[in-house]
């Protein structure tokens, strides 16, 4: 390749095209996919760099990875062209991460007051009621130090748009849904027994066990990627021999164990939403390290559940 090569830039939507989006660009064989997108977004009038996508010409697929070098795209290079398309404003990973995790956390924490005004024959919550919001609450705060100090993303952006399809997922299903049900007072997670205490202690064990196995399972994951960086690598060790994706059967167990204590239908109502979603994350996720990885994988037949 020659020292600088010169590519088409075309609007991808000429129905709504970017204004002032130069007829074309100049690389080098180390100019990476965010080194177009920052100056073409100069270029553009100071238009937000994440809000460009980059698509090759030919099978018009959008160029993830900001580290990749465009060199090394064969069909941009071989069509000299890429798309530009606005993707519309753009919010941080980690920002939409902490907002729709704190959603639960504080839903839940709001019925150590709220049950008055909402049940008309109210009564003080019961041990298994403190300790279902316990142990939802512990989760989703979690969730927030395994995104401030654990998760390395591979994108910095997401669409605004999906802060809201996110946070429905996870303020109604495991917020609201939960909530108004678990603290109820007729509620099965109101009544107490030694029966229910034994259930409590088996469910609190499961939870222990999956939040800890998961937090485990997401610090190998971290450790594959450098800071800032985008390269993947071939996951390995606990839980990794078994399934793709060992931190969603993990996640799974802890609910599980969330479900015991709360002896509540909208438990398992959240589980099954959660876990179809998580299942079609994990079956990508499977196709994507055979794709990428070859025989260097070693291949598996279950993507969350061994034997599933």
């Amino acid at each position: 390749m020659a020292s600088a090569v010169t590519l088409k830039v075309t609007n991808r939507s000429p129905k709504k095209p970017i204004k002032k989006l130069p007829a074309n660009i100049e690389i080098t064989e180390k100019t990476t996919v965010q080194d177009v997108k920052d100056r073409l977004g100069a270029l553009a009038g100071g238009m937000d760099p994440e809000r460009l996508g980059i698509f090759d010409p030919e099978k018009k697929t959008l160029l993830k990875d900001r580290r990749a070098l465009i060199s090394k795209h064969k069909e941009v290079m071989a069509g000299q062209e890429i798309l530009i398309k606005d993707l519309g404003p753009q919010m941080s990973w980690t920002t939409v991460f902490i907002i729709e995790y704190l959603g639960p956390i504080l839903i839940h924490l709001s019925f150590l007051v709220l049950p008055p005004y909402i049940y008309s024959n109210s009564t003080p919550l019961s041990k298994s009621q403190y300790l279902s919001m316990a142990m939802v609450v512990l989760h989703f705060i979690k969730r927030e130090y395994e995104t401030l100090f654990i998760h390395r993303f591979s994108l910095a952006t997401m669409p605004v748009f999906n802060i809201f399809k996110n946070s429905a997922h996870y303020w109604v299903l495991s917020g609201f849904n939960l909530a108004y049900w678990i603290y109820a007072p007729t509620s099965y997670t109101a009544r107490s027994s030694p029966t229910i205490d034994m259930i409590n202690l088996v469910g609190v064990f499961l939870y222990v066990f999956g939040e800890l196995s998961n937090l485990n399972t997401h610090v190998t994951l971290s450790k594959l990627r450098s800071p800032g960086g985008t390269e993947r690598g071939i996951p390995k060790g606990y839980g990794f021999n078994w399934v793709t994706c060992p931190n969603y059967l993990f996640e799974t167990i802890a609910w599980v164990g969330i479900a015991l204590v709360c002896k509540s239908f909208s438990v398992l109502i959240f589980i099954g939403a959660a876990y179809w979603q998580m299942n079609q994350w994990a079956i990508k996720k499977e196709r994507a390290l055979r794709a990428e990885f070859g025989d260097k994988y070693q291949r598996k037949r279950s993507v969350i559940i061994p034997g599933l």
